[in-house]
């Protein structure tokens, strides 16, 4: 089967938006680990309220949880996308960034947007990984 015939494997959370809004909290294509957007929220209930720093770390920890269901590590993160409320808040999720993937230093684009689906979320971030010798099973 070539590369472009291997079926997408998903990977899910257990969350309730998945399932109502139709995604997957990651899709494993061969190599590839694509993890949705993930916010600081933990049981429907968005954590540290007004901390953009601590928000980040949190919404790593759960992208980072996908790549590990797809048989990824830290090292394998290639690329993360950070979406930020407000921009006096942009050093604070860098600091987060770098405390996180410091050591691996992933390719990263950062984005001001207008707001996120509940006030009290100030970043979502997204990650990819490519796992060499990956497979799209991987985690489903």
């Amino acid at each position: 089967m070539s590369g472009g015939d291997m079926p997408a494997g998903r990977i899910s959370s257990g969350g309730p938006w998945e399932d109502r809004y139709g995604y997957a909290r990651a899709v494993v294509a061969g190599p590839h680990v694509l993890v949705s957007g993930c916010t600081a929220t933990v049981g429907g209930e968005v954590q540290h309220v007004g901390d953009a720093y601590n928000q980040t770390l949190t919404a790593f920890s759960i992208a980072m949880d996908a790549v590990e269901k797809a048989g990824g590590t830290i090292s394998d993160v290639v690329r993360t996308r950070l979406y930020v409320v407000n921009a006096d808040d942009f050093d604070a999720v860098g600091r987060a960034h770098g405390e996180f993937f410091g050591r691996v230093r992933p390719a990263c684009t950062s984005i001001q947007v207008a707001g996120l689906i509940d006030e009290r979320m100030l970043v979502e971030v997204e990650v990819e990984a490519y796992r060499p010798g990956g497979t799209a099973d991987a985690g489903s």
